[in-house]
């Protein structure tokens, strides 16, 4: 579903903003999620896999979704975790409890050792620990999470002149990509610092029509700051769509910002990717009561 956002900047830049509700899919696995996971999952299943191990953060949007699209297909699910400090309280974190009541299964292990994740030697490791798996890395792109983010932009959205999605490992982006007119241009908005995601973007694309803008990371992953907050509180006061503080959020800040400041041309028509993440709100919230910080309104 694709959502006018009437907001006085747009007007007086008479510049349009759609927002695609992608978010809306399914209740857990939202979003981007849903679309990197669909062919993984057939693919576990045509081989017979019982087992997927994947990798996420405390408050993975990932590990959430896939501990429940284990759930509802009937595969074992196991999340190796990043911070060992987490194996005596993850009880108390929203993202994790919610994914261990849907089935998933824990192995917390330190920084240091998580930076290795990718190597042989790891991975034979939790072979040996949890059987033969079907492993999808952290965030969930691989060409299969691809080919699924290919299916987010449909017919109605060919109206759009620029496309603006928030990056995380990059595959959504390279989805939208993939399936983008040639005449659209596609602009990424990552949560993280660094220009590093065009190298890993490029695996999966051979298009040109798209930039990645790196301003708006908000001093990177997870990385918040009261000016954010309060955006993401008045965005969704007027529009009622809401946004999270990792992705969406400062997706729709830098969308604004740079319409603000002429960057798109009168009469330029914006769609903008709500990829969902809605679940990390909690999380994040916890954190900012600690901080004795504004909340993000639920």
């Amino acid at each position: 579903m694709n959502q006018k956002v009437d907001l006085s900047i747009l007007v007086e830049k008479q510049v349009a903003l759609s927002v695609k509700r992608e978010d809306l899919i399914h209740p857990f696995i939202s979003g981007n999620k849903y679309r990197k996971l669909k062919y993984n999952i057939l693919e576990a299943k045509q081989r017979g896999l019982d087992t997927i191990l994947t990798f996420g953060g405390a408050y993975s949007n990932h590990i959430a979704a896939t501990a429940y699209a284990g759930r509802i297909h009937g595969i074992r699910t196991i999340g190796v975790i990043r911070g060992e400090e987490l194996s005596g309280n993850w009880r108390h974190n929203p993202t994790l409890s919610q994914a261990y009541k849907h089935g998933m299964g824990f192995k917390f292990v330190s920084r240091s050792a998580y930076r290795e994740k990718s190597s042989r030697e790891f991975l034979e490791v939790l072979n040996k620990e949890f059987g033969s798996n079907y492993l999808i890395p952290e965030g969930g792109t691989n060409l299969l999470a691809v080919k699924g983010c290919e299916e987010i932009l449909s017919q109605e959205d060919r109206a759009f002149n620029v496309i603006c999605s928030s990056v995380g490992t990059g595959g959504t982006l390279a989805g939208i990509i993939n399936s983008s007119l040639r005449n659209q241009r596609i602009i990424g908005f990552p949560s993280l610092k660094g220009d590093f995601l065009r190298k890993d973007i490029c695996n999966f694309t051979t298009k040109e029509n798209w930039e990645i803008n790196t301003d708006y990371h908000f001093g990177g992953y997870a990385k918040v700051s009261e000016t954010l907050i309060d955006f993401i509180n008045y965005f969704k006061e007027k529009t009622h769509i809401p946004t999270d503080p990792v992705y969406t959020g400062k997706l729709l800040y830098g969308i604004l910002d740079l319409v603000k400041n002429d960057y798109f041309k009168p009469g330029t028509k914006i769609l903008a990717i709500h990829s969902g993440g809605l679940q990390g709100i909690a999380g994040m919230n916890l954190v900012l009561k600690k901080k004795n910080l504004r909340l993000i309104k639920v």
